[in-house]
């Protein structure tokens, strides 16, 4: 949907970006602006910066940022018409019809049109499988004991046999086979045409967190391959920041999450009153997941298969949970194979006892890496305390390292000093320390090898200055214009800022704006607008700064022309000359503050 510029401007203006972040984020006053730990990335030092000046916020952190609308959109995954309507809704502006042009009607009709499928699929789905050709489909749920309440909740469904049941149904509801494919529901081919996805499979809707159908998953009845087929990621549907069974596990009241693997261990648990578990969606455990479970709860019980393969899916979830800095306690489901058979052998008392004693995570891992060490040798069993050692030296704070050191040596029972001798020797041979935002770094110490940061850093820096004080603007445009920024994006950025400037009506996050669907360009603009200025004391200091900007930029805008410089170009090569003229005088001259 298409919104006018004035529209966006008068919902921004009615939704300070401190007040609506605040709900979200605990921030507190740090001189001109306000500062939270980021709720995009795990950080025990606030570095996340919410500016009422500039209604935008910044990650100094992990490089988010943007202004209240992508925060909203970004936060809660919601387009940015979803935002707009949000922000109206909460400010209350009218959306009028104005705003609804035909762009805006179609572009709004293809994503409500696949939440419409989808539901329309689901029903589908949900009929066939209390019908005659899902007999089979239903027998499979019977067997594994949901009862006929618990499949409704869930809306399980069964897809038939054929490849193009579905597609035929879904014509006579005038979809057309574009729409189908666009959500994930059939595909096409030159051999079958257009034919569906699922077929002889039993069927999991999918739900979001507003309980919109966004997707589906299938369990093949028989021996084919692949055993679960799941959409793939539509304009609705993201496999790695979604979760099954959170639109009801949302709501729980037992003040924590289970997370398993499968979508049969979450409707088992669920059935037998543990609201609160939720399943991955097809896919390794991801830091989307944990960033968004992190919204409802603080703590995570992790109910994986105690195969190998879960077993390993569990360490690399433990590994996420702590990025994420979530508490992650281990259940022990063994002898059976995970939380569905567990509960049906062992009935809903005895899978809460299992909950109550849930293995600390550190414990779990360490008893887990006990596996690659023969503890019948005193070498073997050595080097593993070596290795419990060196996993005790993760730990950053001191008081948080004794207190596992004392009850790690209890469940080893290693003499408590020791332990303590083993941690600080091993720790003297130097630790590779684990960076949970290792991506992160990585970006930043490229940024700092980039020959052109020394070209853009100035160019920022004048940005984030005018930004701060517009009044210094009627000094820079003296001297430069936007050509003279030499990135494309700078040069966008810097058009529309001076033009908004020159007629006295200049909000930075409205710059965001420009990039409503893409996150990485709205990063890009809130770095522009917050990089780290150098505090100046006095009127001369300021002055000098201030040329010392216009002429790097003015020579940097100088050498990239000339460069460019085609032969023969007799009105490029003036312009050039002009240029250095001009140059030239600004070296030797003096800028004032009026």
């Amino acid at each position: 949907m298409q919104f006018t510029p004035e529209l966006i401007e008068e919902i921004r203006s009615r939704n300070d970006i401190v007040d609506v972040i605040g709900q979200y984020v605990h921030l507190e006053k740090k001189g001109s602006n306000y500062m939270g730990l980021c709720p995009f990335h795990n950080e025990k030092s606030p570095s996340f910066s919410v500016s009422r000046t500039k209604q935008m916020y910044h990650c100094f952190g992990c490089g988010v940022g943007g202004d209240v609308f992508s925060f909203l959109q970004r936060y809660n995954s919601l387009t940015f018409p979803e935002a707009v309507k949000e922000l109206a809704d909460r400010a209350g502006v009218a959306l009028s019809a104005a705003d609804d042009t035909e762009e805006a009607r179609r572009e709004r009709s293809k994503r409500q049109m696949l939440y419409d499928i989808n539901k329309e699929a689901a029903k589908y789905y949900f009929f066939e499988l209390r019908g005659q050709s899902g007999k089979a489909g239903l027998e499979y749920f019977q067997k594994r004991q949901l009862s006929s309440e618990t499949m409704q909740k869930f809306g399980l469904g069964y897809a038939p046999v054929g490849s193009g049941m579905l597609v035929n149904y879904l014509r006579k509801k005038g979809y057309s086979d574009e729409i189908m494919i666009l959500a994930g529901l059939a595909s096409h081919d030159e051999k079958r045409g257009t034919h569906d996805i699922f077929w002889n499979r039993v069927m999991f809707p999918i739900f979001d967190i507003n309980n919109r159908v966004i997707g589906f998953g299938g369990r093949v009845l028989g021996d084919a391959k692949p055993k679960y087929v799941n959409t793939n990621d539509t304009p609705i549907f993201n496999k790695r920041r979604n979760l099954y069974g959170l639109s009801f596990a949302k709501n729980t009241k037992a003040g924590r999450f289970i997370l398993c693997e499968g979508y049969m261990d979450v409707i088992a648990m669920h059935q037998a009153g543990f609201t609160e578990a939720v399943a991955s969606l097809g896919t390794a455990f991801t830091q989307e997941q944990a960033q968004l479970i992190k919204r409802y709860t603080q703590e995570v019980l992790l109910s994986y298969d105690s195969d190998g393969p879960g077993v390993k899916a569990e360490l690399r979830a433990i590994q996420i949970l702590k990025e994420a800095g979530l508490r992650g306690k281990a259940l022990n489901l063994e002898p059976y194979k995970d939380p569905d058979e567990f509960i049906k052998n062992e009935g809903r008392d005895a899978f809460e006892r299992r909950l109550r004693d849930a293995e600390n995570t550190f414990f779990f891992e360490i008893r887990i890496m006990e596996r690659d060490f023969d503890m019948t040798d005193p070498a073997g069993k050595t080097a593993y305390y070596r290795a419990v050692a060196r996993r005790l030296c993760e730990f950053e704070e001191s008081l948080e390292r004794e207190n596992y050191i004392q009850a790690t040596a209890a469940k080893l029972s290693i003499p408590i000093n020791d332990l303590k001798n083993l941690v600080v020797s091993v720790a003297s041979e130097g630790i590779p320390t684990k960076h949970i935002n290792q991506d992160i770094k990585v970006n930043q110490n490229h940024k700092k090898r980039d020959p052109m940061e020394n070209i853009l850093k100035p160019q920022r820096v004048l940005l984030t200055w005018i930004a701060e004080e517009p009044d210094i603007y009627k000094i820079v445009k003296r001297y430069i214009n936007p050509d003279d920024f030499t990135d494309d994006l700078y040069r966008r950025v810097a058009q529309k800022m001076f033009e908004g400037l020159d007629a006295g009506r200049f909000v930075a996050a409205s710059i965001v704006s420009l990039f409503p669907d893409d996150e990485e360009q709205q990063s890009k603009v809130s770095e522009i607008f917050n990089t780290s200025l150098v505090r100046i004391e006095t009127r001369e200091e300021k002055e000098k700064a201030l040329h010392d900007i216009i002429y790097d930029i003015s020579r940097m805008s100088y050498e990239k022309k000339k460069s460019e410089i085609q032969y023969g170009d007799a009105n490029a090569l003036k312009t050039i000359v002009d240029s250095k003229k001009r140059l030239e005088e600004l070296a030797h001259s003096r800028i004032e503050l009026d």
